[in-house]
């Protein structure tokens, strides 16, 4: 199991996957919601080395706007913790969105203590994945969700 920091996802994977390993994936993207440049880098590398194509919006507006003009968004990485609105209180906002199908949204979150998962969960999250991230529980609900 490869539990590792977002800092240093980048670093890893650039190390360690053969690029001819790498194969495009024919399926919808990826939107990566987070206030943290850093995070959106190292998870974007982490999905482009994979083939998953991606969106990133660094904050709540950007995030619903992007779900607006782009049908082909399967699912959602978003930090729960951002300044100007938080996760919990976005989650309704993309509910509303019309959608053939719910887009799946994945917590990925700093809150790790007890009763954080649950409350992700309640607040309307499909999935919930700790930082710092586990590369292969993110990659086992790409797969669950986009496949």
């Amino acid at each position: 199991m490869k539990v590792l920091s977002l800092s240093l996802f980048y670093l890893s994977i650039r190390q360690s996957i053969p690029i001819e390993n790498i194969k495009s994936v024919k399926m919808k993207k990826v939107l990566i919601i987070d206030d943290d440049t850093r995070n959106v880098f190292a998870l974007s590398a982490v999905l482009r080395s994979r083939g998953y194509k991606y969106e990133a919006a660094t904050s709540p507006a950007e995030a619903l706007l992007l779900l607006k003009n782009n049908a082909d968004i399967g699912i959602v990485l978003m930090d729960m913790m951002m300044p100007e609105m938080d996760g919990y209180s976005l989650i309704p906002y993309i509910r509303e969105i019309p959608q053939s199908d719910p887009i799946p949204i994945v917590a990925v979150t700093a809150q790790a203590m007890t009763g954080d998962k649950e409350k992700c969960l309640a607040a309307g999250a499909d999935g919930y994945l700790a930082k710092p991230i586990d590369i292969d529980k993110l990659l086992a609900l790409l797969k669950t969700y986009l496949q």
